[in-house]
C-alpha cells in the first residue's frame, strides 16, 4: 500500500500544502513487480534514533537530509528517488553520488529553515547532528514529533543510545543498519556495513605495523587564520586510533576545538592531517591555503612535521562520520605508508 497523507504533519500545515503534498507523492499504484523496489513492499518498522522511538508502518517517500553527510548516505543507499529535499552542502558531492545528486531539490545551499522544510512536506527528516534541530533552524526534534514529522540522528552523534564500548565506526554502521530496516532494504545496508568494516579491517593491518604511536595533528579548518583542529570525541581520533597513531588533541572533550598555532607547536605533532574545504569557498578552507599558514606562521614553521612536509591531505568532510569517512581513513593509512611510519 502506498502511503497517501500525513495526518498531523500535513494537517498542520493547511489545506494548501496538503493539496501539494498529494500531487508530489502521486499516490500511484505501486509498481507491479514489488521486488523491483523492495522498500515498496517492506513490512513496519521501529527504530531508535537519538532518544526517540521512530515508528513507520511503511518506508517513507519524501524525505528531506539536513546536511551533506546524511545525503551522501541516502545516496549510497540507493535512496534517490525517495529524497524530495536536501541542503547544507559544504563540498562537491562525491563524484559517485552525483548523479543522483541531481535529482534531489536542493532546498537551500546552507542550513534549511523551519519555513524550507515544511514547505517540503516531507515524511521524514535524517541528519548527522542533533545540533540541526534547533528554533532558529527546523525547529526541535519534539515539535517536528508533535507534528508528526519522524527524525532521524545519526547515532554517531549521540552515543548514550547505543550499547556501551561502541566505537564511532561501529555507530556509524549501525546509522546503515536502521536505515535499512527503514527503508525495507536491509540486505542493501548490511552490505555497505560489511564492506566497510572490511576496509576498516585493512587499515587496522597497517596501523599493526606502525610503532612508537605517532602523535598526529588533525587539521579541519581555519576562521580569520585560527585553526580548528579534531578533539577527543572526534572521528579521527578512532582513525587515528586504528592506524597505531594518536590524535595530538585527544585530550580536549569536544569534536572540533579552536586552538591557536602556539597551542599546537606545543603539541609538536609528527604527522598534520590537513582537510581540504576548497568547495566551500570561505578564505583559509583550501587544504594548499592551510598549508601556507603553517609554513608563514613564525612557531609553526619551525616543527619538523612542517619543515619536512609530514603533511597528508584528505577531503575535510570525510573527517566527520560519514559513508566516506572509510576514504579518509585509507587516504591517512597511504600516507603514513608513504611518510615511512608503515611497510
Amino acid at each position: 500500500m502506498t502511503r497517501c497523507g500525513r495526518s498531523g504533519w500535513t494537517a498542520a500545515l493547511g489545506s494548501v500544502l496538503t493539496a501539494a503534498a498529494v500531487g508530489l507523492s502521486g499516490c500511484a499504484d505501486p509498481p507491479a513487480d514489488p521486488a523491483a523496489d523492495p522498500a515498496r513492499s517492506a513490512p513496519a518498522s521501529t527504530v531508535r534514533s537519538c532518544g526517540q522511538e521512530l515508528s513507520f508502518t511503511e518506508p517513507p517517500e519524501r524525505v528531506v537530509t539536513l546536511d551533506q553527510s546524511s545525503t551522501e548516505t541516502l545516496l549510497e543507499l540507493g535512496l534517490a528517488d525517495r529524497m524530495v529535499g536536501t541542503a547544507n552542502l559544504k563540498t562537491e558531492v562525491a563524484a559517485e553520488y552525483r548523479e543522483d545528486y541531481a535529482r534531489v531539490p536542493v532546498l537551500s545551499p546552507k542550513l534549511l529553515t523551519a519555513e524550507q522544510l515544511r514547505a517540503a512536506t516531507p515524511d521524514l527528516v535524517v541528519a548527522s547532528f542533533p545540533a540541526q534541530f534547533t528554533a532558529d533552524r527546523v525547529g526541535s526534534r519534539q515539535e517536528l514529533a508533535e507534528l508528526g514529522l519522524p527524525s532521524f540522528v545519526s547515532a554517531v552523534a549521540c552515543p548514550a543510545d547505543n550499547e556501551p564500548g561502541m566505537s564511532p565506526f561501529d555507530l556509524l554502521f549501525s546509522d546503515y543498519e536502521a536505515l535499512g530496516r527503514i527503508f525495507g532494504i536491509e540486505d542493501r545496508a548490511a552490505a555497505l556495513a560489511d564492506e566497510q568494516r572490511a576496509a576498516l579491517a585493512d587499515a587496522e593491518k597497517v596501523g599493526r605495523a606502525v610503532a612508537g604511536e605517532p602523535s598526529v595533528l588533525w587539521l579541519y579548518s581555519t576562521f580569520n587564520g585560527t585553526p580548528y583542529v579534531a578533539g577527543g570525541t572526534a572521528l579521527p581520533t578512532e582513525m587515528s586510533a586504528a592506524l597505531g597513531a594518536r590524535n595530538a588533541f585527544d585530550d580536549v572533550s569536544e569534536d572540533w576545538p579552536e586552538v591557536s598555532w602556539e597551542r599546537i607547536a606545543e603539541r609538536d605533532p609528527e604527522v598534520i592531517v590537513v582537510g581540504d574545504l576548497s568547495e566551500r569557498g570561505s578564505p583559509g578552507d583550501s587544504a594548499e591555503e592551510k598549508i601556507r599558514l603553517m609554513r608563514e606562521h613564525p612557531v609553526m614553521s619551525q616543527l619538523d612535521a612542517v619543515r619536512e612536509n609530514r603533511i597528508i591531505e584528505v577531503p575535510g568532510i570525510e573527517m566527520d562520520p560519514s559513508v566516506r569517512s572509510v576514504h579518509a581513513l585509507e587516504l591517512f593509512a597511504a600516507g603514513l605508508r608513504d611518510l615511512g611510519y608503515a611497510g
